[in-house]
């Protein structure tokens, strides 16, 4: 139970009767006058243009909300987030007329990644049509996504002659200080890389997955090489800043299965998620995955590994209320709102109504953050995203 403060004119004030973690159904948002409206009574809303129902509580910060929702408090509001493409983000800015749209929907999470030569968003016009990276693969770049690899760093199954980029490099940490301080109300998430997705990369898809079956040697060392690359930047992060979880980026997915068997998994990959875990649970630190695709055979082995957070979880690949019902007591599942299809061709009374039936379902005893299945593209009409917007924060 929290009370409802409000801001009228100067006066603030807590009404005399709490509500049971939800907003009042008879509320509404009108984001671009910053005001909010209590059963017809028109109010002030104490932050300047944010969204957020959270203000509404009197004692809880969002770090602590999104905490109390890894916990599986049942009694917190479902907390919702996005992950925008460069056009989808441009496209949302217009709208609410802002220059930081997480800052104007008072998101309650705050990602960021380590500094890299090429950026997740690498424009053409800045670096040209290709760009290397730290590890040597060459990328595309591309004005509305993150470009693909075009151009692997390893011809053949040997690591003789390659040095792997120092994880440790200055370059890599100098704004996450500032990027700490400023968002110290809100959940921050480290991003601190990629593990079998990165030696995707660095081999090509197909020949890595034909060198699991012919060269496991290979694999297994790369692995080692790339997970120790991860572990010492962590070693980095937890001597030197304040945040709230760390967060690998590894599809193991297609839309139907893994891309390797289970057994496969657990013979290359398991174990070192078991490191990157236990590191950050040494650390009191939460630990997210983001893996994208059907992943349902392995949730079991996840949660042995005390993964906390599970993202994006793509309806379009898992049932996910399934996945709620096996595994929701032990999970945090971050996600499932369909992009595939729904957010890009639905209308926006169909998006509110899924955005609506998710809150009630998947939210249910915890444990749930709201998200769309995957970043938002070009694809995505505004008015679709705005819907979306909207349900989550009624």
């Amino acid at each position: 139970m929290f009370n409802l403060c409000f801001i009228r004119g100067s006066q603030s004030f807590v009404s005399d009767e709490g509500v049971n973690g939800y907003v009042n159904p008879n509320t509404l948002f009108e984001p671009k006058k910053g005001t909010f409206y209590f059963i017809g009574q028109k109010v002030e809303c104490p932050l300047s243009g944010s969204m957020s129902p959270f203000w509404l509580s009197r004692n809880m910060t969002n770090k602590e909300w999104i905490r109390r929702v890894v916990e599986h408090d049942p009694d917190v509001p479902v907390p919702y987030n996005l992950s925008l493409s460069p056009v989808a983000r441009q496209r949302l800015e217009e709208f609410y007329a802002t220059d930081d749209v997480e800052a104007y929907l008072d998101l309650p999470i705050r990602m960021t990644g380590m500094q890299t030569v090429k950026p997740l968003y690498a424009s053409p016009e800045e670096f040209g049509e290709t760009l290397t990276d730290e590890f040597g693969v060459v990328w595309t770049t591309n004005p509305i996504d993150r470009g693909v690899p075009v151009g692997p760093c390893l011809k053949g199954p040997v690591l003789d002659g390659y040095t792997f980029p120092d994880p440790q490099a200055e370059y890599r940490f100098e704004h996450l200080e500032a990027f700490c301080r400023q968002n110290a109300r809100n959940y921050t998430i480290l991003w601190i890389g990629d593990l079998w997705e990165r030696a995707t990369f660095m081999c090509g898809m197909q020949r890595l997955l034909l060198y699991t079956a012919t060269e496991p040697d290979f694999v297994d060392l790369l692995l080692d090489g790339i997970a120790d690359y991860i572990l010492r930047t962590m070693d980095v992060l937890f001597g030197r800043f304040d945040f709230d979880a760390v967060a690998l980026s590894d599809d193991y997915g297609s839309q139907k299965s893994l891309m390797i068997s289970p057994a496969a998994w657990r013979r290359f990959v398991k174990g070192h998620l078991a490191d990157i875990f236990t590191k950050a649970q040494a650390a009191a630190t939460a630990a997210m995955l983001h893996s994208c695709g059907n992943l349902r055979a392995i949730v079991p082995d996840l949660i042995q590994l005390g993964l906390d957070i599970l993202h994006p979880i793509q309806p379009e690949a898992m049932d996910i209320l399934r996945l709620k019902r096996e595994f929701g007591r032990h999970l945090t599942f971050c996600g499932g709102l369909g992009t595939q299809d729904l957010l890009v061709n639905a209308s926006p009374a169909e998006v509110r109504d899924e955005v609506c039936r998710l809150k009630q379902t998947m939210g249910r005893g915890g444990g749930y953050i709201l998200e769309p299945g995957i970043t938002l593209q070009a694809d995505v009409p505004v008015e679709n995203m705005v819907a979306m917007i909207e349900a989550m924060q009624d």
